[in-house]
């Protein structure tokens, strides 16, 4: 008699495990769950997240991620392009008539129209224009430890973490300073209240409200252009022949959002990881030339992203030995990608030192993060200017009353009380 395991479809990952992922009630430690995941295979059926006659696969192993996030013939960001039903196309493709976070945006499209937009942006996020802004970025750093030094406690989420890389962004794009406390709550709603879980109420409402703060500060600018990013756009989108209106509000949006978020997340978490590992954090201090290599070994070891926009395969392909049909959706898991035992030793140790350290924090092939040369400028001065004016940090609360902000795609810390 044969196995009934043994035929064309494989046996998935139940569904709790899956839903407690995407949900994020193992944000505060995936690690194990992706070991098991590893040991099933490179690429795992598992049930779709969000219902539907849908089947999904969850790719955890290095190789295959990097072949997916790089092949761009075989797998898409965009389900339009392959003919998907209006269920996949409302989720993924930001079809929504009152926000466009996601729609026509980089993240939402591929070849040709992905090289246009990230070509209007990418030559302001060089390594070598982003080094230009190192003096600025280390002066913000410094005013906000200013303003908490004498007290000798913060927490380093609402008064480091947060506040350092939304000044950088918002200089550069032109936000101003008195918005930047209502963007942060509604990144914080779309982060919490979003997901491949679905999208909460207070989701779509930060959303929507986002999208409408977008949109009358476009207006703004289009009455007093200045000299930042957002009215570089502007004039470009009215030339009227590279940027449509709505390629011009999502990439703004875009960039308000992503220009922060992931960064803010990287220095509380990398702060609680190097508290973590005190061996770690006494070799950083003893030597803070090896700062960014300690940067790329947090975004490794325990990185803010979990996963990328899922892909969807454009036709079948057979891929580690799994029989990929067209029109299934792939995720990546960066974080399981990140502690893959083929490609890193001693994957779950946590070693700033590490000098083969290929990570796909920042994904890889055309969606690559853009932001990646400003996030590792703003980790290596973040973490450099603590540990040199703050050398006796430590957590000034019990390590297990450290809470997580729940979000199935993005990992951080919602406080981080330390004392120094």
């Amino acid at each position: 008699m044969n196995n009934p395991l043994d035929q064309t479809t494989p046996q998935t990952t139940p569904n709790a495990d899956i839903a407690s992922l995407f949900s994020g009630e193992l944000s505060a430690n995936p690690f194990p769950f992706f070991a098991q995941m590893r040991e099933m295979g490179a690429v795992v059926p598992i049930p779709f997240p969000i219902g539907g006659d849908i089947r999904a696969w969850m790719v955890t192993r290095i190789e295959e991620a990097v072949r997916i996030l790089k092949d761009h013939e075989h797998f898409t960001v965009d389900p339009r392009s392959i003919g998907a039903d209006d269920f996949l196309r409302q989720r993924f493709a930001g079809t929504s008539d009152d926000t466009f976070t996601a729609r026509s945006s980089m993240i939402s499209v591929d070849e040709p129209d992905h090289r246009r937009l990230r070509g209007l942006v990418s030559k302001v996020f060089t390594p070598r224009y982003m080094e230009s802004l190192r003096s600025r970025v280390q002066e913000i750093a410094d005013e906000l430890l200013d303003e908490v030094q004498g007290q000798g406690q913060m927490d380093i989420v609402e008064s480091y973490a947060f506040p350092l890389p939304i000044n950088v962004i918002s200089e550069m794009l032109g936000v101003p300073k008195k918005d930047r406390p209502q963007i942060r709550a509604w990144s914080e709603a779309m982060v919490t209240g979003g997901g491949m879980m679905g999208r909460s109420e207070d989701g779509i409402a930060g959303m929507r409200a986002f999208s409408t703060y977008t949109r009358h500060l476009v207006a703004e600018k289009r009455k007093q252009p200045q000299n930042d990013l957002i009215s570089q756009l502007i004039a470009i989108e009215e030339e009227g022949d590279r940027l449509s209106e709505m390629e011009l509000l999502s990439m703004i949006t875009l960039l308000i959002f992503a220009g922060h978020e992931t960064t803010s997340n990287l220095i509380g978490l990398g702060t609680l990881m190097l508290l973590d590992h005190s061996d770690q954090l006494a070799m950083l201090k003893a030597d803070l030339s090896l700062v960014p290599s300690a940067v790329e070994e947090l975004l490794r070891f325990n990185g803010p992203v979990t996963m990328p926009v899922p892909r969807f395969a454009t036709e079948d392909i057979e891929l580690a030995g799994q029989q990929i049909k067209k029109g299934d959706v792939l995720i990546t898991a960066l974080i399981s990608a990140n502690r893959d035992e083929r490609q890193f030793t001693d994957p779950d140790e946590l070693n700033i030192a590490r000098t083969l350290n290929r990570h796909v924090a920042f994904g890889q092939g055309i969606h690559i993060c853009l932001g990646a040369p400003l996030a590792r400028l703003e980790g290596d001065i973040a973490f450099t200017t603590l540990l040199k004016r703050m050398p006796n940090v430590h957590l000034s609360v019990p390590r297990e009353t450290i809470t997580w902000r729940v979000s199935g795609n993005l990992r951080g810390l919602t406080v981080l009380p330390v004392a120094f």
